[in-house]
C-alpha cells in the first residue's frame, strides 16, 4: 500500500480545507464549473471521474469470469451480501439514523438528500482498493480478480435497478434517464475502454510489462482527479458544512456500522460454509467496501453538487482507509480462529506462499 493510499484521509482532509476555502473566495468560478453540463452530467466530473476508474479497471481481465466456480461458496457469499444485504441495510441504517434519530440536527431540506448518498453509496461493491485490502490480508489473489471482474458485470444491470428501488420506496423522485445515463458514462463505457486499452497493451511480446509501465503511469493521474473532484465537491459545500459541521460526524455513523456489519456478515458466512480463509478475508473487504468514485459521480448527476447526497458519498471517501485497514487487521488477526472450524482448509494449502500479485490500487 503507497504512501498516498495509506494516508488518504489525511488527503481528503486537506481537500476539505482547500475545497472549502477556494468555493468561499471564488463563487463565481465554482458556480460556473457546476453549470459545464449535458443531460445533468456534469463534464469536468465526469472527465476526472473517467481519469480515476479507468486505470483501476485496466487491472480487471474479465476474463477471470472463467474462474469464478473455483471458489463458489465464497463468490455466493460475497454476492448476497453485496448486492442482497448492503444497499438495504445502507437504507434502513439512513432512514434509522438519519431520518429519525439524528433528524433534528441535520437541515430539514437535506434529509432524504443525505439518505439518498448513502444508498447510492452502499449500492456499487469497490473494484479499485480492494486489490490492496485483498493483499494487505493475504487473500487468494485469483478469487479477488475473479469476484472483482463479476461484480462490474453485475453492476451494469444491477445498480440503476438497486438504487432506483430504495430511492423509490424512501419516496424520493428518481430521474431514470439520468440514472441509466449515469451507468452508461461511469460503468458501461470505461469498462469498455479499459478492456479494449488492456487487450492492446498486452497483444504484445512484453505485454505485461507495457501494462505495468501504463498503470504505473496513470496511478498518480488517477489519486490527483479523486482528489480534485473532491476540492470541487467541497467548494460547493463549504457553507453548509461551515454552519454544521457536525454532518460530517453524524452522516458517519451509518457508514461506520454498515461497513463493520456488512463484513462480518461476510466473514462469518464464509465460516460456517467452509471457505477459505485467504477467501473469506477478501469476501468480507469486497462485502463492505464501496465504489466511491461512482456513488460521487451518481450522486452529482442525480442531485447536484451541492446536495447533501453529494456529501454523504464523500464522507464515504473519509473513512473508507483508516475502516478498511482495521477491518483487515481483525482478519488477520482471527485467522486461527478461522481455521479452527472442522473442514475449513489451512492457508497454505488455499494460497502458497509466492501466489499473491502485489501492488495495484
Amino acid at each position: 500500500m503507497g504512501f498516498f493510499e495509506r494516508y488518504l484521509t489525511a488527503w481528503v482532509f486537506l481537500c476539505i480545507v482547500v475545497g472549502i476555502s477556494l468555493g468561499h473566495f471564488f463563487t463565481d468560478t465554482f458556480q460556473a464549473i457546476g453549470a459545464l453540463e449535458i443531460a445533468r452530467v456534469n463534464l469536468p466530473v465526469a472527465v476526472l471521474v473517467w481519469l480515476m476508474i479507468i486505470p483501476m479497471l485496466l487491472k480487471v481481465d474479465l476474463r477471470a469470469l472463467k474462474g469464478v466456480t473455483q471458489h463458489w461458496r465464497g463468490v455466493g457469499v460475497t454476492l448476497f451480501v453485496n448486492w442482497a444485504v448492503k444497499p438495504f441495510s445502507m437504507a434502513l441504517l439512513g432512514w434509522l439514523f438519519i431520518g429519525w434519530l439524528f433528524r433534528d440536527w441535520l437541515p430539514a431540506d437535506q434529509i432524504d438528500s443525505y439518505i439518498a448518498g448513502l444508498i447510492i453509496l452502499a449500492a456499487a461493491p469497490c473494484t479499485a482498493m480492494v486489490f490492496v485490502w485483498s493483499n494487505l490480508s493475504d487473500g487468494e489473489p485469483h478469487f479477488t480478480l475473479s469476484q472483482v471482474a463479476l461484480n462490474d458485470v453485475i453492476m451494469i444491470v444491477a445498480f440503476a435497478p438497486i438504487v432506483a428501488l430504495l430511492l423509490g420506496l424512501s419516496a424520493i423522485t428518481v430521474p431514470w434517464e439520468t440514472l441509466l445515463l449515469s451507468v452508461l458514462v461511469y460503468i458501461v463505457i470505461p469498462l469498455i475502454i479499459a478492456n479494449l486499452w488492456r487487450s492492446w497493451l498486452l497483444n504484445h511480446e512484453h505485454g505485461y510489462l507495457r501494462l505495468q509501465r501504463v498503470l504505473n503511469i496513470m496511478h498518480p493521474v488517477s489519486l490527483v482527479a479523486l482528489l480534485a473532484t473532491l476540492v470541487l465537491l467541497f467548494g460547493f459545500q463549504g457553507e453548509q458544512i461551515l454552519a454544521q459541521p457536525l454532518i460530517i460526524a453524524l452522516l458517519a455513523v451509518p457508514i461506520l456500522i454498515q461497513v463493520f456489519f456488512n463484513s462480518g456478515l461476510a466473514y462469518l458466512l464464509n465460516r460456517a460454509v467452509r471457505s477459505p480463509h485467504c477467501v473469506a478475508g477478501p469476501s468480507a473487504l469486497i462485502g463492505a467496501s464501496n465504489f466511491f468514485e461512482l456513488a460521487v459521480a451518481t450522486a452529482i448527476a442525480l442531485f447536484g453538487f451541492q446536495s447533501g447526497a453529494a456529501l454523504a458519498t464523500v464522507v464515504g471517501v473519509l473513512i473508507e482507509v483508516p475502516v478498511m485497514l482495521l477491518v483487515v487487521k481483525v482478519v488477520n488477526r482471527s485467522r486461527h480462529w478461522y481455521e479452527s472450524r472442522e473442514g475449513v482448509v489451512p492457508h497454505e494449502q488455499c494460497c502458497p506462499a509466492g501466489l499473491h500479485t502485489h501492488g495495484g490500487h
